[in-house]
């Protein structure tokens, strides 16, 4: 059953899944997961494949990892920096 997660709500879904994990239990948990940013989407299980761990302690650790391997769209305007004035 395939679903839709915005990003804001992506911590609170990953909590669903019982920690400690393996990286490919976790990406085959959400291989049906949809995540969308304000400018696109991408597969959850996809992108927890690209993950480059073998396994995760806790939500907080896995939603951090996703944070690095999240697409440019899901992070903001691209080109736009933070302040260099």
């Amino acid at each position: 059953m395939s679903q839709t997660i915005k990003l804001s709500r992506l911590q609170q879904q990953l909590e669903s899944l019982s920690y400690p994990i393996d990286a490919d239990e976790a990406a085959d948990s959400f291989a049906d997961t949809t995540v969308t940013f304000a400018d696109g989407d991408a597969d959850l299980g996809t992108l927890i494949g690209k993950i480059d761990a073998d396994r995760f302690e806790s939500a907080e650790g896995l939603y951090s990892d996703l944070n690095n391997v999240l697409p440019i769209e899901a992070l903001g305007e691209p080109g736009q920096s933070d302040g260099d004035a």
